[in-house]
C-alpha cells in the first residue's frame, strides 16, 4: 500500500517537532537542575553568613568589628587574598572593614603594617576615596561591578598611587540599598592554586554575597539607632524568622522509612532543632539537636550546627568523622560553656539500614518485636570537650517491617509536675510509645498524644509555661 505524499510529509514534520520538543525539554531540565543546585548552595551561604553575624553581635565592640568579620568571610568565600568594604559618607568612600593585606592607597615606609590587621585597618581608616577616583571610586559612580585580570588592569588603579602590594586581579561591586549606592566591596588577588586570575564562578559568588553585605550594613545602621529594648526585640524577631526558615517544610518518605517531627520553643526562640539532609540518592541524614541554655545564644548554636552539617556532609564517609569535625568547630568557635547534644540517624534506603550516633543526647528508643529498647552509644556533647578527649560510637541496624525509632530532647522527659516536682520521665514516654506502636497509630497521632500527656502532667496547656524546648522525631518502617 502506497503512503500518500501529504501523509508522509505530515509524519516527517511531526517527528521533527517531537525531536525538537524532546531536546528543549532536556535542556530545560538541565537548566532547572543547575538553578536548584545554585539555590541550595546560596541557601547554605546565607545561613552560614547569618549564623556568623549573630555569633559576633553581642557588644558595641563586636558591632564596630563586624565589618572586619564580614570582609574575612567574603575573602574566604571567593578565595581572595584580601577584601575591603567601603561605606559612602557624603562624596567620599571610607574603609570600614578589611581582611588580608589590602593595598593601601598611599605608600607607606613600613611593610610591617601589611602583616598586622589592626595596624592596617588603622591606616586604612585615615584614607578616603572621592567618587569617580580609581577603580573603587568609579564603581561607586557608575554603579557597575567590574572584574579586571592581568592586562585589563593596565592603566587602572585602586586609587591614585601605586600600591605596596602587587595587584594581579580585582573584583569590585557597588553596595546598593533601596536604589542608593551606600558603599563598595572590593576583592584583590586570587589565592586559588589552579588560577592566577579571578574566574567567572568566583565573580558570581562575589556578586551574590554583596547582597548579604548590604544586609549587614542595614542591620548595623539599625543597631546604632535603636534603644536597648528595641534592639532586643529586633534581635528576637530576627532570630525567630531565621529559625523558622531553617526548619524543613515537609517530612520525607525515604524508601521504607517514613519520618515525622515536632518542635516547640519555651521562649521566643528555641535551642532545639531537627533537620533532614539528603546526601545522595540512597542516604538521608535525620538530625535532632538540643543546645545548652535557652533563647538567642542557644538558637545561634543550633544555626551554626545546622549550617556546618549541611555545608560539609558530602565530605564525610562516617558519622563518627562528621561529629568529630563538628566538635572541633564548635569547641573552637562557640565560646566557653556553649555546646549542643545531637542524635543522628543515617537512613540508607538501598539496603534498608539505619546507622545511629549521638553526642551527649538522650537515648534512642527502638520498637522491635513488640518491645522497646533504649540505645546509648558513647559520645559527649558536641563542643563541650576537645576532640582528642572524645569518641563517638555508632550502631547500624537493619530496619525491618513494623519497626520504628524515636529521638527526643530532654524537654519531653524532664517536663516537671508542679504538684511534687516529679519528672514526666522516660518510662512514661516509653509506655506511650509502645502502646502507640502496638495500636499501629500514625506517627503524627502518637506525637500529638504524647504532647497532650506531657502538657497534662506538667499543667502547661498548649505549652503555655513549659520550662524547656520540646522536640521529637519518629522514624517508622512503612
Amino acid at each position: 500500500m502506497k503512503i500518500p505524499v501529504f501523509l508522509f510529509l505530515f509524519l516527517a514534520i511531526l517527528a521533527v517537532f517531537m525531536t525538537i520538543g524532546f531536546i528543549v525539554q532536556r535542556t530545560r531540565l538541565a537548566v532547572l537542575r543547575k538553578r536548584l543546585k545554585i539555590a541550595m548552595h546560596n541557601s547554605v551561604e546565607i545561613s552560614t553568613f547569618l549564623s556568623l553575624f549573630s555569633k559576633n553581635m553581642k557588644t558595641r565592640a563586636d558591632i564596630d568589628n563586624w565589618m572586619n568579620v564580614t570582609a574575612r568571610y567574603v575573602s574566604e568565600l571567593v578565595d581572595a587574598q584580601s577584601v575591603c568594604v567601603f561605606a559612602l559618607e557624603g562624596e567620599l568612600l571610607k574603609p570600614v572593614g578589611v581582611s588580608g593585606p589590602f593595598p593601601l592607597f598611599h605608600k607607606t615606609t613600613s611593610s610591617y603594617i601589611m602583616t598586622k590587621p589592626k595596624y592596617l585597618m588603622e591606616q586604612l581608616r585615615r584614607e578616603r576615596i572621592p567618587i569617580g577616583e580609581g577603580i573603587v571610586g568609579r564603581v561607586a559612580q557608575t554603579r557597575k561591578e567590574v572584574m579586571l585580570n592581568g592586562e585589563d588592569l593596565t592603566g587602572a588603579r585602586l586609587y591614585i598611587t601605586d600600591p605596596l602590594v602587587p595587584i594581579e586581579c580585582v573584583m569590585a561591586i557597588p553596595i546598593i540599598s533601596e536604589g542608593v549606592v551606600t558603599g563598595v566591596i572590593c576583592a584583590v588577588n586570587n589565592v586559588q592554586e589552579n588560577h592566577s586570575f579571578f574566574t567567572a564562578e568566583q565573580f558570581g559568588r562575589f556578586k551574590f554575597i554583596a547582597g548579604q553585605v548590604e544586609l549587614a550594613q542595614r542591620i548595623l545602621e539599625a543597631y546604632s539607632k535603636l534603644s536597648e529594648q528595641q534592639r532586643l526585640n529586633q534581635e528576637l524577631e530576627f532570630a525567630r524568622n531565621l529559625q523558622r526558615s531553617l526548619l524543613p517544610e515537609t517530612f520525607p518518605v525515604w524508601g521504607f522509612f517514613s519520618v515525622q517531627a515536632f518542635t516547640r520553643a519555651s521562649k521566643e526562640v528555641s535551642g532545639d532543632f531537627y533537620d533532614f539532609v539528603q546526601i545522595d540518592d540512597d542516604r538521608l541524614l535525620v538530625v535532632i539537636g538540643d543546645a545548652c541554655g535557652k533563647g538567642i545564644p542557644a538558637c545561634m548554636v543550633t544555626a551554626m550546627t545546622r549550617s556546618f552539617i549541611r555545608a560539609n556532609i558530602d565530605r564525610f564517609t562516617s558519622l563518627m568523622d562528621l561529629l568529630l569535625e563538628l566538635n572541633d568547630n564548635l569547641y573552637r568557635d562557640a565560646g566557653a560553656g556553649r555546646y549542643i547534644t545531637l542524635g543522628c540517624c543515617l537512613l540508607n534506603r538501598r539496603d534498608s539500614t539505619l546507622e545511629y550516633a549521638r553526642g551527649g543526647h538522650t537515648e534512642l528508643l527502638i520498637y522491635i518485636r513488640e518491645h522497646i529498647r533504649s540505645i546509648f552509644p558513647d559520645g559527649a556533647g558536641i563542643g563541650l570537650l576537645p576532640s582528642e578527649d572524645v569518641e563517638f560510637d555508632t550502631l547500624c541496624i537493619e530496619f525491618s517491617p513494623n519497626m520504628s525509632v524515636l529521638m527526643f530532647t530532654d524537654g519531653i522527659n524532664e517536663a516537671t509536675s508542679p504538684k511534687n516536682g516529679e519528672y514526666f520521665g522516660v518510662s512514661r514516654l516509653t509506655e506511650l510509645y509502645r502502646e502507640s506502636c502496638l495500636n499501629k497509630d500514625e506517627p503524627a497521632a502518637f506525637i500529638q498524644k504524647t504532647i497532650h500527656a506531657v502538657d497534662e502532667f506538667a499543667q502547661t496547656p498548649n505549652g503555655d509555661g513549659q520550662e524547656d524546648d520540646q522536640t521529637m522525631v519518629m522514624i517508622r518502617h512503612i
